[in-house]
């Protein structure tokens, strides 16, 4: 383990603190930060940079239409939910999701998580008012805390170090079910069997069917090698609270670089990505690959502005496009962009989060989205690549492992008046178990429809 302490690379990292640094919260103990800064600074990295130019590879891959990403977890994780039994429904769906869509793609999965790092998130407000008090925002376990008093409410600079500690328990559990035989693909196929004996899923049966005829051959001629044992299994978050991200920062000890050692991809969201901005910048100095959010608001031009600072040298697999536009809006904004980034940008890899622009307050009051909305912007996603020339490469899914009722819709109809049953959720609605495993099997027919497009 080795910190930046080098002069030049400090002064190189720390430039983001003489740039606007939007969506930060504001610790009012500046004495406390500096501790909690110098703990981060000393403890052993969540990843390592071997896994982080792994995964640069297999995003280039996806990149080049010769791998998928599926990515997903809470839209905030928070402390209290950082036990064994929910990382493992979460870890269980995404691997669940990442077999049918293996099938649909005929190619391999990147399976990443929005796990062990996500416990902060931007708002719209510093402050919410409730009953004519008025208290700073909750910005995420590892800022503040939920419930609506003064002292719960004081943005605390330990969390910081809290939020790795768990951070950590939480990767040593990814790793040890992703290693550890849970993963296995012959278990996963049992596990989306028991999902099919739903009669409301009976029109995905001859996928199933299929999965599992090619699982029986593989057994019948006495398969049985580590790639259907384990997996490759990435964590990631947004890289919101840079105090946080510039401490973990570590030296590569074979080619130089600093990288981030929080997670093995960070992205930059759609209101802290701008150009001259303190997040730009200083993802901008890091070699972990990374992403962007894209809303509809951003040009063409805006794009190749981000290309140009984020990967100046045209690194495949190091920058990801995650467009989030809204169901509405997704076949008008995105064509320009990736038509001019195909044309003239450097490599890039689109991935569609078909969750944050479709956000709506239902009649009842909750905060949810509807599931065929979700549908409708991946279709459109794919849509518009396949009329441009360019690759639709992954997923981004906000979802959990377990029976919320979050988000309206699917086969099993969940209603305005159900939201309320097991609405759990502290931010953003979620894809429930049963809804992200229908999503798979809708996305593998499009994947499949788009290969056999371009084989044709």
């Amino acid at each position: 383990m080795t910190s930046v302490n080098d002069d030049a690379f400090r002064a190189g990292l720390d430039n983001f603190r003489t740039l606007q640094a939007d969506q930060q919260p504001v610790w009012p103990d500046a004495g406390k930060l500096a501790a909690a800064v110098d703990t981060l600074g000393g403890v052993a990295p969540l990843v390592i940079p071997q896994e982080t130019e792994t995964l640069t590879q297999r995003l280039a891959a996806a990149g080049r239409g010769k791998a998928f990403l599926l990515q997903g977890g809470d839209c905030a994780e928070t402390f209290a939910e950082a036990n064994a039994d929910r990382i493992r429904n979460k870890i269980r769906t995404i691997l669940q999701m990442a077999v049918v869509l293996t099938h649909g793609a005929s190619m391999p999965i990147v399976k990443m998580g929005r796990m062990a790092g996500q416990y902060a998130k931007p708002r719209s407000s510093n402050e919410e008012t409730r009953d004519g008090v008025t208290l700073p925002v909750y910005r995420g376990d590892m800022v503040n805390q939920f419930e609506f008093s003064e002292a719960s409410r004081i943005p605390d600079p330990q969390r910081l170090v809290q939020g790795y500690n768990i951070a950590a328990a939480t990767a040593n559990i990814v790793r040890a079910y992703t290693q550890g035989g849970y993963a296995d693909l012959r278990q996963v196929h049992e596990w989306n069997r028991g999902f099919m004996e739903n009669p409301a899923y009976k029109r995905y049966e001859s996928t199933a069917a299929e999965i599992d005829r090619a699982i029986r051959f593989m057994d019948a001629c006495g398969a049985d090698f580590d790639q259907l044992r384990t997996v490759e299994f990435f964590v990631s978050h947004e890289a919101l609270l840079l105090d946080y991200e510039r401490a973990m920062v570590r030296m590569n000890p074979i080619s130089g670089l600093p990288y981030d050692s929080s997670g093995h991809f960070l992205w930059i969201g759609e209101r802290t990505r701008k150009i001259d901005g303190a997040h730009v910048d200083f993802l901008s100095r890091v070699s972990n690959p990374i992403g962007v959010k894209l809303g509809p608001t951003t040009t063409p031009d805006d794009a190749l502005r981000l290309q140009e600072k984020l990967n100046p040298q045209g690194i495949e697999g190091r920058l990801t496009f995650i467009t989030r536009m809204g169901a509405g809006k997704i076949r008008s904004a995105l064509p320009a962009l990736a038509e001019k980034v195909t044309r003239e940008g450097s490599p890039v890899t689109w991935v569609t989060d078909p969750m944050h622009g479709n956000t709506i307050t239902s009649a009842s009051g909750y905060k949810t989205r509807r599931f065929d909305d979700v549908l409708d912007e991946v279709q459109g996603f794919f849509e518009v690549h396949e009329a441009v020339g360019s690759i639709p490469g992954g997923l981004h899914c906000e979802l959990t492992g377990d029976d919320v009722t979050e988000v309206l819709g699917g086969s099993e109809e969940i209603f305005d008046d159900t939201l309320a049953l097991r609405y759990e959720t502290l931010v953003d609605p979620r894809l429930n178990h049963q809804q992200s495993l229908e999503m798979a099997f809708h996305v593998a027919e499009m994947l499949q429809k788009f290969g056999e497009s371009r084989a044709s």
